[in-house]
């Protein structure tokens, strides 16, 4: 399955509604594919958890491409950490970064956890329409943080005036909203492939920054406007 230029769904067996049902439910609580195809039986609507698989590896890159041009802009207080995520039994670095309010800046999947890394994700940080450059950069002990901020500031991509923190406690919101990604990843039991995590990724996190109230008059309790957005980047009614 695709999307289509018009954002509908090209080639689909199920109605488009049953389709952003499954994926935003999928990638905004911690359940298996498995729960997912029991709570659509439930529903009267039978959808294989293979299906539901499916869905997810095709549309969730779509929805957050979709949903970053709708963000609130981000503070310029970044906090920056990594997380662990278990992919094919071996163990790979989740980059994250999260405002002072707790807003989603940016994150990305990495096997290697050192200076080129780090400046993989500052770059791509930066790029978002969400983003500007920061005022201050906390981050942990790491010392490919203080390399990749030098680098950066040395080659023009990074302020030359932002200034690089290495406090733990002050870290204490970004590790806090590591254990929301830790829950929704916990019920699949690890991913079959790098590229698997990391399009499932992708759609936790755009889901979360939906939930976490960044789009612009769109509550973060607000489920019913939630899902309406989520039809209207996809161009089906809600």
């Amino acid at each position: 399955m695709a999307v289509g230029r018009n954002g509908g769904f090209k080639g689909r067996h199920f109605a488009s509604e049953v389709i952003l049902w499954a994926l935003r439910w999928y990638l905004a609580f911690p359940i298996s594919y498995r729960d997912l195809s029991a709570m659509l039986a439930d529903r009267g609507v039978g959808v294989d958890h293979t299906t539901l698989f499916r869905w997810v590896q095709a549309y969730a890159v779509t929805l957050e491409q979709r949903v970053r041009q709708h963000l609130r802009p981000c503070t310029g207080s970044w906090r920056v950490d990594e997380t662990y995520i278990k992919v094919k039994g071996v163990w790979t670095y989740l980059y994250r970064a999260v405002d002072s309010l707790g807003q989603t800046i940016d994150f990305l999947l990495t096997v290697r956890r050192d200076a080129a890394a780090a400046k993989r994700f500052f770059r791509k940080a930066l790029a978002q329409p969400h983003t500007g450059n920061p005022r201050t950069i906390t981050m942990d002990k790491n010392p490919a943080y203080p390399n990749a901020v030098a680098e950066m500031k040395r080659s023009g991509h990074l302020w030359r005036f932002s200034r690089l923190r290495q406090c733990k406690y002050l870290n204490n919101i970004v590790e806090q909203d590591h254990r929301r990604i830790k829950r929704l990843v916990r019920p699949g039991l690890g991913f079959g492939s790098f590229r698997t995590a990391r399009r499932t990724l992708v759609g936790y996190e755009a889901m979360a920054m939906i939930r976490k109230g960044q789009v612009h008059d769109i509550g973060g309790r607000d489920i019913q406007a939630q899902a309406a957005l989520v039809a209207e980047l996809f161009a089906v009614a809600a």
